[in-house]
């Protein structure tokens, strides 16, 4: 048990060779090895799944950062993608990050924004350490996301973050509040 435990990144990262150019020798060496805990490899599972259904022929798609970072998932990635790849791509990775920030890193069941010693993880209540992080009432789930920019002009919008459908809900302007 232990060694599937320990290896669950490399196994994952094998899964998925369009997605991760694996270093064999050293994986942990490798560009994009997770850098969370076991609890976000269901997270890692849908992001890539979608990711691999939004690369079109032609496209290339490389991770190069999967971090937790301030409680939350954090990725980067490397490639050249069509348009139209490039927007599921960015859907997909926004959905993983929004599902971090409520999903405990340890053991995946629903958790929340806990900070201990200066570090801010995710976690459920039983795996907590410290205090949890004090979030505006109605802002727990709530994401600005930037559409696109036109010259000096940028369009954002706001969503809510709904964990049982895994999905983006929008919410219109006049349902924020001051």
């Amino acid at each position: 048990m232990a060694r599937s435990v320990q290896n669950w990144r490399t196994d994952f990262m094998q899964v998925h060779p369009r997605l991760f150019e694996v270093m064999y020798d050293e994986p942990e060496r490798t560009p994009g090895y997770p850098l969370c805990g076991i609890g976000w490899r269901d997270i890692l599972e849908r992001l890539c799944s979608r990711i691999e259904h939004a690369l079109a022929n032609g496209d290339r798609f490389a991770f190069v950062c999967v971090e937790q970072k301030f409680g939350t998932l954090r990725l980067s990635w490397a490639g050249t993608l069509w348009d139209e790849s490039n927007a599921r791509v960015a859907q997909a990775i926004a959905l993983a990050e929004a599902r971090s920030a409520c999903t405990c890193e340890k053991c995946g069941e629903e958790g929340r924004l806990y900070r201990h010693d200066g570090v801010w993880m995710t976690r459920c209540p039983a795996d907590a350490k410290g205090e949890p992080v004090r979030i505006e009432a109605g802002l727990e789930s709530f994401h600005v996301i930037r559409v696109t920019e036109l010259r000096d002009m940028r369009v954002f919008f706001c969503r809510r973050y709904d964990r049982a459908a895994d999905a983006f809900v929008d919410i219109p302007p006049d349902g924020l509040e001051e």
